[in-house]
Order: structure tokens, then sequence, then C-alpha cells
């Protein structure tokens, strides 16, 4: 099977949309040929990455490469300008599938990142005038911010993201182009939960939920990281302390308040809770401090990839307290390394944890999350059983949740569109 990929960003080593893309096409490429049409910031990476894969011959990569100046406009999120190079880079995208069409017999358009609905590329324009089948996602179509958690955001944020709440709404229901690539999608695949009812709320289209990552690639093959539930289970039993991680960009998306509320909730004098991020640190050390929990809050700050896997398999669980998310790749290392989530039920980490290895609770408020959160909280600390039956399971829900599982069941899909 011959396939074009547009993946805008796509870079190996990475996470985010350039990881999401590179592990996509990496095990794509172990089944398929794929002509993968990317942006080129990463090119020198992908090129090294390129010789130690043995499906290389399978990956043909097509640069369209942009400016620094509007790179850096991709990457600054809520700078509104990067959709109009955006689309231009869409459509140059489009001329050069256009020409791998016409040397090479293709027999799927994907439209695979940025994951995004706002822009479908173009794509679907040439699946009607080749007769190729079109497959677009894992797309990321939620429809709303939760509003109730700008608590602390400045006028100017709230005020964004009403408007883009407003504008994510007209665009689901009446962006001609979203349409119409929506609707020639033989495949259509949504990235969580949430963008599978907002494709049957705003479009009465159907769509198969598909999570846009998987457990991660190492050495390209796909495997639990470093997984050692026995290991793990004795080194927390002779801990001192009840440590639980957080790791995320400490804006108000991630929530951290929440976690620090609920930490100074559920007080114990043995908590301890480990913050891995960039960000506002300042803001949160005050807070923690208003809260009286200065002594139970360790600050990492930025740090390197190996040691947040170490401090996973060294922590009780992940508080995961994110409201906006695709589907975040550190949740699903968290659960590779045996280490139980709780989160809210939304977005990718509400479809990726399951009961068996940690616990959800709903979208509410932030008052309502934190009472929530302590509560589940005080029952883990006072039964750390519960935490250890969690950690055993997540090798098996790690291995649902493994690429190699991912990529047999996109190939099913496609098959079956083909065959159409």
């Amino acid at each position: 099977m011959r396939i074009i990929v547009n993946a805008y960003a796509c870079s190996p080593d990475m996470g985010s949309e350039p990881g999401m893309a590179w592990n996509w096409c990496v095990n794509l490429a172990k089944h398929c040929e794929l002509f993968i049409i990317t942006e080129g910031e990463f090119r020198d990476k992908i090129e090294r990455a390129l010789v130690r894969l043995p499906q290389r011959d399978n990956m043909h990569f097509y640069y369209n490469p942009l400016s620094d100046k509007i790179r850096r406009m991709c990457w600054n999120q809520g700078d509104w300008r990067f959709y109009y190079y955006y689309k231009k880079w869409q459509k140059k995208t489009y001329s050069i599938a256009k020409d791998i069409c016409q040397e090479n017999r293709i027999d799927v358009l994907h439209q695979l990142n940025m994951i995004g609905f706002r822009e479908p590329g173009y794509l679907w324009v040439l699946s009607k005038e080749k007769h190729i089948p079109f497959v677009w996602g894992p797309v990321d179509a939620k429809d709303k911010f939760p509003l109730a958690y700008c608590e602390g955001a400045g006028i100017k944020t709230k005020a964004f993201l009403w408007l883009k709440n407003t504008i994510t709404k007209w665009q689901l229901s009446h962006d001609e182009r979203v349409l119409a690539a929506a609707k020639q999608a033989a495949v259509l695949l949504g990235a969580s939960s949430n963008s599978v009812r907002s494709f049957k709320k705003y479009m009465g289209l159907d769509s198969i939920l598909m999570n846009e990552t998987g457990c991660n690639v190492i050495n390209d093959k796909v495997e639990s990281i470093a997984f050692n539930a026995d290991s793990k289970s004795i080194e927390l039993k002779s801990s001192n302390t009840f440590d639980i991680l957080w790791v995320g960009k400490m804006d108000f998306r991630k929530q951290l308040g929440l976690a620090l509320k609920t930490i100074a909730t559920a007080y114990h004098e043995d908590i301890r809770l480990h913050v891995l991020g960039s960000g506002d640190a300042e803001t949160y050390k005050k807070l923690a401090a208003g809260l009286g929990i200065e002594r139970n809050v360790v600050w990492h700050g930025a740090i390197p990839h190996a040691e947040v896997q170490k401090l996973m398999q060294e922590c009780r669980l992940m508080l995961f307290t994110s409201v906006a998310e695709g589907t975040p790749h550190v949740v699903l290392e968290a659960i590779a390394n045996g280490l139980p989530v709780v989160c809210h039920d939304t977005c990718g980490h509400g479809d990726s944890v399951t009961p068996d290895i940690g616990v959800k609770i709903p979208v509410k408020n932030p008052s309502e999350s934190v009472r929530m959160f302590a509560e589940v909280l005080e029952n883990l600390y006072m039964h750390p059983e519960y935490l250890e039956t969690m950690s055993h399971n997540c090798k098996q829900r790690c291995e649902q949740l493994s690429w190699d599982n991912k990529i047999k069941e996109f190939l099913s899909y496609v098959t079956d569109a083909i065959k159409k």
C-alpha cells in the first residue's frame, strides 16, 4: 500500500505534534510505502534518524520549508497569524502531492497533522480529483475550553478563550472547507471522545475514536519504557514519603493550581508533590506557600527525559490536572512506567486511563475538581494496595495502547476504505 502523508510537523526525539507524526510514520512504514510531505524545520534530525531505520526505504520525505519567523508563529499558541501562512503551505503541499500522484500509484491520501480541525489542508480536493480514498486524522475537534477553569487567568486570556470557543463552534458548524474535508473522508478519525462527539453534534458525521499517539517507540520497537512493576512495588514500600508526580507547562490549561490545592486539602505530612516542567514557577511557589504546603512540594523545573522516566518509576501516582489537551504523551509514558494516573475525564487522557490503572473525575469547576481529587488521593493514601494493583495493570494497558496495535487498527480501516 502506498500512502501520501501530510505531516506538517515531524521529528524524531520530540514530543507533541512532531514526535506524534514521526512515531506514526515510522510504525506505518513497517507495513506501507510512505510519501511524507513535511515542513522541514527538523530535516537534519530526520535525515540522521533515517539511516538507522530498517524501514527507511519505505519513507520518502518531501520538504516544504517556511521561514524561521513563520515557524515561531506556529509554536506560539494563540498567534492566529500563523493560519494565514499555514493555509498557503497547505496549498503548496497539495501541488507536491499532485506531482507525487503523477509519478506513483497512490492508494491513500492521509492528512495527519497538525491535528487541529481548523485547517484540513487540500488532500481532500486531490481525493475528489483522483478518486483516491482520503483519510483525515486523528483530528482534535473538541468544541470548547471549559471557561470555569479560567480562575486566576488574566482578562486578556479569558477574553481570548471566550472568543476561541465562539469561533470554534462556528467553524465546526459552518466552515465550508472543514465540512467538505470531513465529508470527503473515507476514514474520519477523532483524536478523543470529545472530538467524536463534536463531529456528530456539529456535522452529523460518524467518526472513529483513535487517540493520536501511542506508547513510546524506542529503538524502533514498541515497548514499555523500563517497565518493571515488581521492582517498582518494592521501592514504593520502602519509601518514607508518599510521592506524587505532576508534569506539564505551568500555564492555566495544565491547572497546576488545582494540584497544589488538592495537596493542601488532602494534607498529610509525608506527601510530596514533584512538579516537573517549565513556566512561571514563582507564581505557583507563592500559592504553595500561601497554602502552607511549601515543604510538601519539590520543584524540579524542566529536566532531561531520562530523569522524568526515573521519577515516574519512583513515584506512587501521577496527578494530571489538565482540562484541555489532545492525547498527552506524558500520560502514556506514565502508564508505560507502571505509574497509576489520576486525572479529569476529558480529552485523550480520559480515553487512555481506565479504572484498572487510575481514577478519573468529571470536569465541572475548580472547587469541585479540588474536592474530588482530594477524596481520590485520600482514599489511595489510605489504601496503597489499590495503587499496587493499578501499577501491575499498567503493563496490559500499555500493550493495548502500543503503536503496533494502533497501526494495525488504522490499516484495517484504511483497507476497508480501499475495497469500497
